[in-house]
Formats: structure tokens, sequence, C-alpha cells
């Protein structure tokens, strides 16, 4: 993820992004709990790497839709490869048993800590 502007954030922009409809920007730093200041920074970074574009959303122009482009695409598929190996090693000394509950634990705490974060008017 070091490779991709914003490291973590980045990725977690273009997960959310390559797995749906075009969000707004608005919905999108929502969707992954980033302050909307720091979502344009990010998709700044993003789209001068050519990894994601805003167009105007057609039901609202005053809207944009942010957009996976096909390098975007590529480029998540590479961090998620890298992923997947480093949690290999991580993991692999635990069976898959072990490893399993593991990810529900960590899964877990990620949406408590993500919970904590939002506002009580933004939970869902």
């Amino acid at each position: 993820m070091a490779e991709l502007p914003g490291g973590p954030r980045g990725y977690l922009v273009l997960v959310a992004l390559a797995a749906g409809e075009p969000p707004t920007q608005l919905a999108l730093a929502q969707q992954v709990s980033l302050d909307r200041t720091v979502m344009t920074y990010l998709l700044d970074d993003l789209e001068a790497r050519e990894l994601t574009e805003r167009r105007p959303d057609p039901r609202d122009r005053r809207a944009r839709q942010v957009v996976i482009t096909d390098k975007g695409r590529d480029e998540l598929g590479r961090a998620r490869r890298g992923l997947a190996t480093a949690e290999g090693r991580l993991l692999a000394d635990l069976d898959e048993s072990d490893a399993a509950y593991l990810r529900t634990l960590l899964t877990r705490v990620a949406r408590i800590a993500q919970n904590a974060a939002l506002g009580p008017d933004e939970r869902g």
C-alpha cells in the first residue's frame, strides 16, 4: 500500500470504488470515514496518478462522482496481492481455523473503532 497515494487511505478508497456504483465525493468520504478536506486532497493525489477520476454526477451537476480507472483497478490488484503475501507470512504459524478467527476479531475491532470515530448522526 505504500506505493499508493495516501497509503492505507488510498487503498480503502480504491476498494470502495471498485465495489460498486460510483459514489459522490461526499458519500465516498462518509463511506471510508474521512474528513471531506482530507478526501479532496487524497482524490487530487489519486487523480494525478490516473487511478481515479471525478465526473459530474448526472443526477446533480453540483456534485462529483468518483470513478476508479483501469489503471486504478490494476494498482488495486497489485496492492491486494501484496497484502495477501504479507498476511500469509504473518499468519504462517496459525492453522486456518485460528487465522479465520483472528480475521473475525480484527474485523470486529475495526468496526468498533470506525463507529467510535463517527459522530452519532453518521453511524449506520
